[in-house]
């Protein structure tokens, strides 16, 4: 069974380069990131938010309206996704310009975590909350660095230039920035907390 997948963009950094959009079975955007699509002549299947960044609203795409200003327009058209039924999402925007959004997009991937799968990516790489095991392929000689948004205990991890073993994390004591593939494919494990892992290019 093939696994439905979305494409969404938020209002951060937009990509340099669109991916192939055709490999995603829905294309959406926040209010804000719709802008971003406008500029490249994309069309995406629905857009969503409080539209308090649009001077119009289109004519020839669904639109949400989500004015509930207790959640983000981030969280609202997750929220819009999975009821849709998707559970694969590659969100792009999420970072750059205003740092104290990515940080609370990251702190939104964990709310979600239990929900959907969110993969992130931005013009340097990717970056994603990570399972309790998983294997990255296609990683030699790219950075990896691991970042525990809160404490993460029982690291362990093959194919990086600098290993860990059974290994605790914490946010302002240790984190694991700037590590190096050494292998084609890289695993990591880790027993409890939440570890976002970012790869970049």
């Amino acid at each position: 069974m093939t696994l439905k997948k979305a494409f969404l963009l938020i209002n951060g950094e937009p990509p340099i380069v669109f991916p192939d959009l055709s490999k995603y079975d829905i294309v959406c955007a926040t209010d804000g990131g719709y802008k971003h699509l406008m500029n490249h002549n994309i069309t995406p299947d629905f857009i969503s938010g409080d539209f308090d960044s649009l001077a119009e609203l289109p004519k020839d795409v669904e639109v949400i309206h989500t004015p509930d200003q207790d959640f983000t327009d981030f969280d609202k058209i997750l929220n819009i996704l999975k009821e849709k039924g998707f559970v694969y999402i590659d969100v792009y925007g999420a970072s750059g310009q205003e740092q104290d959004h990515f940080l609370g997009n990251l702190s939104t991937a964990v709310h979600w975590k239990n929900t959907l799968k969110l993969t992130f990516f931005d013009n340097y790489g990717y970056y994603f909350l990570a399972d309790k095991q998983i294997e990255i392929k296609n990683c030699k000689n790219k950075i990896v660095s691991l970042v525990p948004l809160t404490p993460v205990e029982g690291i362990s991890t093959t194919g990086l230039k600098y290993p860990l073993n059974n290994e605790n994390l914490s946010f302002g004591k240790r984190i694991g920035t700037r590590n190096t593939a050494i292998n084609e494919v890289v695993t990591i494990a880790h027993n409890s907390g939440d570890l976002f892992v970012f790869v970049n290019m």
